[in-house]
């Protein structure tokens, strides 16, 4: 079985747990018309656990496409919390009180046009970006210091902001390697009132929309075979 399938991860699945599933499913059914013994899967951009939304999942020869697929620019539906930091940037870290400011609308509409464009932005310490040969997370665990260089990324757009203190939901379009987690804190930043990002949920990799995308929990071998696709 050669292509790509759409999943829609759901919150608390690893994007690793997907691909797993995947594997899995195909290496013990008819589908499976390989000689390998561990059958080819990937994806072309993790999902953290806490996120939820479109992974291109890709199969058989079709994970030599990866580096290209992965380069693709994102959308994400995105939620925030003002007036609180977390040590991860999202709601599984230890969080702590940032500042009673309740930015205006026009103040908060002001800001986040602010990061429209291409910017620098630190990526977070618990990420899964190597130092040295290590995940930075994996790092941040045992307690050693990690130092994060910043790297240039794209914001395309941030648009449909709904506003109602302390939470903060937008969209946003992205070059690929974008942090949310970053950009929310540095949003929060700039508004001096401190932020962590709550929900974020991926509804676009490229052309790929989460629309045609179909559900892990019960997902079967058959369903993969009917809903694998290929490019031209």
């Amino acid at each position: 079985m050669n292509g790509y399938v759409l999943i829609d991860k759901p919150k608390g699945w690893t994007s690793f747990d997907v691909v797993n599933k995947v594997r899995h499913l195909i290496q013990n059914s008819g589908f499976n018309r390989t000689n390998k013994k561990r059958f080819p899967v990937g994806h072309t951009g993790t999902l953290d656990p806490l996120a939820t939304g479109l992974l291109v999942i890709l199969m058989g020869d079709y994970t030599k496409r990866a580096p290209g697929l992965t380069k693709l620019d994102k959308t994400y539906q995105v939620t925030m919390h003002l007036g609180r930091t977390s040590s991860t940037g999202d709601a599984e870290g230890v969080l702590s009180a940032g500042s009673t400011h309740q930015p205006a609308k026009e103040e908060m509409l002001a800001v986040t046009k602010q990061f429209v464009g291409e910017i620098e932005q630190v990526p977070p310490v618990f990420s899964a970006i190597k130092i040295d040969g290590k995940r930075a997370y994996q790092l941040a665990r045992e307690g050693k210091d990690v130092t994060m260089e910043p790297r240039k990324v794209k914001i395309y757009e941030i648009t449909e902001v709904e506003y109602t203190y302390p939470s903060v939901r937008f969209i946003a379009r992205v070059s690929s390697g974008t942090y949310i987690r970053s950009l929310v804190q540095d949003i929060g930043e700039v508004l001096k009132t401190g932020a962590y990002m709550t929900d974020l949920r991926r509804t676009a990799v490229g052309d790929f929309d989460i629309t045609k995308a179909i559900s892990v929990e019960s997902l079967s071998a058959e369903q993969l075979y009917n809903h694998a696709q290929t490019l031209d």
